[in-house]
């Protein structure tokens, strides 16, 4: 996600930190930079002209190229500028204050609405609301089946009518159904169209008007670059979006459309899409992104992770074991489960400060196999129970039985039994995020297989 617009963007403002005092020649060298990175990013031309204007504007005063640290100063000004174009802060889903509030989510055609639907509705029912999933999708073969079972994954309801009914009269009964049956979310799938399709068009306002959704959610696929950004305004002038959720954002290197689409429709990204599970599927702070991109970390979001993911009494628990060392490998086995369940590595070590440079993190990334998770699982349960409580005794020939249970060599056991005495520190720091406590120290954080 926004490799290739990060990386450049930091290589422009690492070549800026290497000067003592910046003049105007060097700001605009810099900022000649950073508007071809975000063109190639594939950000829309006005919103890049502006962006461009708004930094040679606010860096060329006194304060800032007189500084001790004029880079520094214009990275902030980049920092608070990026942020800007994407919303400058978090934007809040409106619910209704009594009865079921409704969410509608609209797009063309393999955008991913289907699957969001489901997303949105595991992300809510975390939240305690009770959601109820409709199929209001008619026209795509085994749309209907599809919702049905992702309802049936998460374990949340699911309402569709018999052949023949129309979207509208669906919409219309799933909201009478959640009053009687008290659902509190209702999230109406339906079928991918084009903008200039006014029959279909018209369909969605008929729908719009007949349940008064709380929020009109467009959901479309990041990887279409420029033409996000076309659709989403198309959209927003025929049905008043209240906002876009941005799929397959993490198979995109580009990004270019979640810097345009606030600023050139008025309409805000209220979720991205950061993968194929069914919970990956996160709110969209622009601050943090903004953070992300120029290579500053995102500790609020790994914390918030970590939090949601690291059970508190496991965590306080872990603390006192390793303060004892009496941390075992089946102690081990579950915390990288847990670290496992922040989501993919990647992700979890681009929130790190220190970590979030494009060119490093993707260095440490081609070190890192996630199948050795797997693995270091299989070698743990080819372990007795006495092993795993005292990896001291495993010597030589307990090595090698331990290498054939698991089908692995002994190099591999020596390196797992290397790095569960690295990984003890990584553990306890992780633990004290679950439990509330500071995250100064992540900057020193060591993973275990780098």
């Amino acid at each position: 996600m926004f490799e290739g617009l990060a990386e450049k963007l930091q290589e422009t403002f690492k070549k800026l930190r290497g000067k003592g005092k910046l003049t105007e020649k060097d700001l605009n060298s810099a900022l000649r930079e950073v508007r071809l990175a975000l063109l190639e990013a594939d950000v829309s031309l006005p919103v890049v002209k502006e962006f461009i204007q708004r930094i040679r504007e606010r860096s060329l005063g006194a304060d800032v190229l007189d500084s001790f640290t004029p880079a520094q100063q214009v990275i902030k000004i980049v920092n608070e500028e990026l942020t800007a174009v994407m919303g400058d802060t978090k934007s809040s889903v409106e619910f209704n204050s009594s009865g079921a509030t409704v969410f509608l989510l609209v797009g063309l055609q393999g955008g991913g609405k289907t699957t969001t639907a489901g997303k949105l509705a595991l992300h809510y029912k975390k939240q305690g609301k009770q959601p109820l999933l409709v199929a209001a999708d008619v026209y795509r073969p085994a749309a209907i089946k599809q919702l049905e079972v992702l309802a049936k994954q998460i374990d949340v309801p699911f309402f569709a009518l018999e052949e023949g009914n129309s979207p509208v009269t669906i919409a219309r009964q799933a909201v009478e159904h959640s009053r009687s049956h008290g659902y509190d979310l209702v999230i109406i799938d339906t079928a991918g169209r084009l903008h200039i399709d006014e029959k279909l068009m018209e369909e969605l306002q008929q729908m719009k008007d007949a349940v008064t959704p709380q929020e009109v959610f467009l959901i479309v696929d990041a990887m279409i670059g420029q033409d996000a950004v076309n659709i989403a305004k198309s959209f927003h002038e025929e049905l008043g979006l209240t906002g876009v959720i941005l799929t397959k954002l993490d198979g995109d290197t580009r990004g270019g459309a979640a810097l345009s689409v606030r600023k050139v429709t008025g309409c805000p990204i209220k979720f991205i899409g950061t993968g194929e599970k069914l919970d990956a599927l996160d709110p969209f702070y622009p601050d943090r992104l903004a953070a992300r991109i120029l290579g500053m970390g995102d500790v609020l979001s790994l914390i918030e992770k970590a939090q949601a993911t690291i059970d508190e009494e496991k965590a306080r628990e872990l603390e006192k074991k390793l303060r004892k060392q009496e941390f075992t490998l089946d102690d081990f086995l579950e915390q990288i489960k847990q670290v496992q369940s922040m989501g993919p590595l990647e992700q979890v070590l681009g929130m790190i400060p220190g970590l979030g440079g494009a060119k490093q993190l993707r260095q440490i990334q081609e070190g890192i196999d996630e199948k050795e998770f797997t693995y270091l699982e299989a070698m743990i349960n080819s372990m007795t129970p006495e092993e795993r409580r005292n990896p001291a005794i495993i010597k030589g020939s307990r090595r090698k039985r331990i290498a054939r249970g698991s089908g692995r060599r002994v190099q591999d056991v020596n390196r797992l039994l290397k790095h569960f005495d690295q990984s003890c520190k990584l553990f306890k720091q992780l633990s004290e995020l679950g439990a509330g406590k500071s995250a100064r120290k992540l900057k020193s954080m060591k993973f275990p297989f780098m």
